[in-house]
């Protein structure tokens, strides 16, 4: 299993580009998130046709703002078979349809929807309201010989960090969201992640790094080269 960021700001950090993500997992690769920067950056580093399956924590548009994009590039360009969307959830997936249906007239056309239920090595964690109020969001865990958190936007990391600890033991990278303002609660503050850095390997993004406070011990995925696309 791979990972590689291809970019870890936030919403406004533009110099730093919408965080998202590839990951490789048993022979499949998967978008994480495709943000209004993704679909430039994927063509710009030559990574678009890697795209096979795509996975969406929620539907702001710093995480979705070029997926209709990319599905349109696939198409049209690529003229390859249609890249599968996994859904978390009815409900989600119709949220996702009603979205792409305003710019593709027939989403079926450009993608797949696929139940995540499907892919035994990939889980999702409801973090509904936990970063805006009434607000649908997903983290998702990946399993092989080790296992990989992706947290999405999140306020509170307990209820994230309580569903990892009633899993079996296993090597495992957490890779979670970031504020450095304690006065913004639709991300996790970095001192709240402090009880949990002992046994995970983490790394924090969907941040501006030149933000970071001396006392930070998070070790941010911009800054760690081999993390990134």
């Amino acid at each position: 299993m791979q990972i590689k960021f291809l970019g870890t700001g936030g919403a406004f950090d533009v110099d730093y580009l919408n965080s998202a993500a590839l990951l490789e997992l048993k022979e499949k690769t998967f978008l994480i998130d495709c943000g209004y920067t993704v679909y430039p950056t994927l063509v710009k580093k030559n990574l678009i046709n890697k795209v096979e399956y795509i996975l969406l924590t929620h539907l702001h548009n710093d995480h979705c703002g070029s997926l209709a994009s990319l599905l349109l590039h696939k198409s049209i360009i690529e003229k390859t078979d249609r890249p599968v969307l996994l859904y978390t959830s009815e409900q989600f997936r119709m949220q996702i349809y009603d979205f792409l249906e305003i710019q593709l007239k027939d989403p079926d056309k450009y993608v797949e929807f696929v139940p995540l239920e499907q892919f035994e090595a990939i889980r999702c964690i409801d973090t509904f309201g936990q970063h805006v109020e009434n607000f649908q969001t997903y983290a998702y865990i990946f399993e092989d010989d080790y296992r990989v958190v992706y947290s999405g936007d999140l306020g509170k990391p307990d209820s994230l960090f309580e569903k990892l600890e009633k899993l079996p033991h296993m090597p495992t990278c957490i890779f979670h969201d970031v504020t450095f303002d304690a006065e913004n609660t639709g991300h996790t503050y970095y001192k709240k992640l402090l009880p949990y850095l002992n046994g995970y390997d983490m790394f924090g993004y969907h941040c501006d790094p030149t933000k970071t406070p001396e006392d930070c011990p998070v070790r941010l995925v911009f800054y760690q080269k081999e993390l990134m696309a």
